[in-house]
């Protein structure tokens, strides 16, 4: 193991430094333990900290570990990841990043100031709501539906409805599996639907902007909505705007990214 990891802390979804959410990306120069990512993901204590190796093929293999656990999926630090990758000329500006990672092959390709990651879609099934939820989340739904992510997916009635939502997360953390995506048609015109995301469960009360999550999203209000490319605003103090087109089984994520931290993590 070298002496030293470079990790580089990046704000994804965001075309502003201090914006959108957080995530940290190690360059990793080998294989490393999940022991160790973990314990580095907790010391980092952000949403999602991406770890990023290249394979002897050429590509790249990530994973993402929250302060507690490692998840399957995040779309925020796989961002982060390519638009480090290409930051730091380990990938030309104009190749397109290929990752692989727990849910398959995930690649990240530019389109002018824009990161177009292409990801699974995951659709979302009609459910009975988990006993206490509403209760946790501390307000009257409209619907409720589960996913793969894992998650619930809860509907509310209004935009401001979602703003104003004030969840208690120890409550939250004990009920269905604690997390869950809450979401609205926009009401002002400027995005197709809101949506916030909390997931105690997995050691995050909110997560500020959450593109997994938009693998669900998308292909929800696409039905509702009856177009395939639309425009979500997650709604979070930080928040920030990812947009989406739906492509059958597969959905592309587009958002922005700024660097605002490099450094070397000691061992």
């Amino acid at each position: 193991m070298a002496t030293s990891v470079q990790i580089i802390q990046v704000d994804a979804f965001a075309a502003e430094a201090l914006g959108g959410n957080p995530a940290a990306v190690c360059l990793l120069p080998e294989e490393q333990s999940a022991e160790w990512m973990q314990a580095v993901g907790a010391e980092m204590n952000l949403s999602e900290t991406a770890f990023v190796l290249r394979r002897p093929d050429g590509d790249f293999s990530i994973r993402w570990f929250t302060p507690t656990v490692e998840v399957p999926l995040c779309g925020h630090a796989t961002l982060a990841s390519a638009h480090v990758l290409w930051e730091e000329k380990l990938v030309p500006l104009d190749e397109q990043v290929t990752f692989s990672s727990q849910s398959g092959q995930l690649t990240a390709r530019r389109e002018a100031d824009w990161i177009c990651l292409n990801f699974p879609a995951l659709p979302v099934e009609p459910c009975a709501a988990p006993a206490g939820l509403a209760d946790a989340l501390g307000c009257q739904v409209a619907s409720v539906h589960r996913s793969t992510l894992p998650a619930y997916l809860v509907e509310l009635e209004s935009e401001k409805a979602v703003r104003e939502l004030q969840p208690d997360f120890a409550r939250l953390r004990h009920t269905g599996g604690g997390t869950c995506i809450v979401t609205a048609r926009g009401a002002a015109g400027v995005c197709d639907f809101v949506s916030r995301f909390f997931g105690p469960g997995v050691g995050i009360d909110e997560d500020p902007v959450t593109g997994a999550a938009h693998c669900c999203l998308g292909p929800f209000w696409a039905g509702r909505l009856g177009k395939t490319e639309l425009v979500g605003h997650q709604v979070s103090k930080r928040g920030g705007v990812v947009r989406v087109r739906v492509r059958g089984d597969r959905v592309d994520l587009l958002g922005q990214a700024v660097t605002v931290m490099r450094g070397e993590l000691l061992r």
